[in-house]
Parts: structure tokens; sequence; C-alpha cells
């Protein structure tokens, strides 16, 4: 027989009602950094992007003006105008000779 007193049912019942809200909050604030996160990777990918793009445009050009490819990365930014965040990305530009295409390598310096 249920007493007419005991209101442990109700209790329970608006427990779960008031910590919904909260529940549902925490829910949405994981969604949105999962989101910033994958948007902020996706910048990354193409900010390194447009440099490749960049740096192989300039060496191109150096190559059609000059008739030799830059002797090195400094050359091509004082020249050329290339500009980067250094803290971000590490270029790494090997130049064989000045009839060969140089090595260019990309590192993301990351967190």
């Amino acid at each position: 027989m249920r007493n007419r007193f005991d209101k442990s049912h109700g209790d329970r019942i608006r427990n779960i009602i008031y910590t919904l809200p909260l529940i549902l909050f925490i829910i949405i604030g994981v969604l949105f950094i999962n989101g910033v996160s994958s948007v902020s990777e996706t910048t990354l990918a193409k900010q390194k992007e447009s440099l490749e793009t960049a740096l192989h445009r300039s060496i191109s050009q150096c190559y059609a003006v000059e008739g030799i490819y830059p002797p090195s990365l400094s050359y091509i930014e004082e020249n050329y105008g290339l500009t980067y965040d250094k803290e971000l990305f590490h270029v790494d530009y090997q130049p064989f000779s000045s009839n060969i295409f140089p090595d260019v390598t990309i590192i993301y310096l990351g967190d």
C-alpha cells in the first residue's frame, strides 16, 4: 500500500526535470567545442595549401624571369614578396642546382 505522504517518487521526477537542462547544456558545449576544433583543423590545412601554392608559384616565376631557380628561401621572400607565419610553419627549402626544381617541405609546428 502506498503512503499518501511519501513523496520520493515525485522528488525523483523533479530531480530529473531539474538536471535535464544541465545535461543538455553539457552536450551542446561538447558539440560546440568539437565543431570549433574541426574548423580550426580545416583552416590550418587551407593555410598550408595556400603556402605551398605561393611557394611553387614564386619558384616558377623566378625561373621564368631569371632563368634560374631561387638559391634560398630568403631570396624568394626578398625578391618575390613571399610572407608566411614562421611561428606556425617551417619551410625546408633545399636547392639542388640552378636548373633543377628545389625540394620544398612545409612542416606544421603546431601546438
